[in-house]
């Protein structure tokens, strides 16, 4: 069976899931002693908000290429969200069970929007520029 390509980003599972991850970032980074650290609550908010808006973005722009090259830029700030939560850990912000829960959601999306990176480079499908 075929897959259709998603009528919307909103119907796209790696959207969603961008958005869960962007909501948890909101969630811990409100927390004390989080919450007093300015620079690194900003950080990894806007890296967090990247995820989703450039998954939209991308798809948005219509053409196959570029909804890839903004999946990698998704893809890169899942990174940095990581990175940032180890920072968030060993500054004592978080404790091991919440790093572990959202490192594992970092990484689960980083591998699902990898494996579709792949599947559109592999795939017929070339986007709404090319069709009109």
């Amino acid at each position: 069976m075929k897959r259709r390509m998603a009528l919307c980003f909103e119907e796209l599972e790696v959207f969603q899931e961008a958005r869960e991850i962007t909501k948890s970032v909101y969630q811990i980074t409100r927390t004390k002693p989080f919450a007093n650290d300015y620079g690194l609550v900003n950080q990894i908010r806007r890296a967090a908000v990247s995820i989703p808006s450039n998954i939209a973005e991308g798809y948005e722009r219509g053409s196959k290429t570029e909804f890839i090259q903004f999946l990698f830029i998704a893809k890169g700030s899942c990174g940095e969200v990581r990175t940032q939560l180890y920072i968030a850990g060993d500054l004592g912000y978080i404790d091991d069970t919440q790093l572990n829960v959202h490192i594992m959601a970092c990484r689960r999306l980083s591998a699902r929007l990898s494996n579709f990176i792949k599947s559109l480079q592999a795939s017929a499908y070339s986007g709404e520029k090319k069709k009109r």
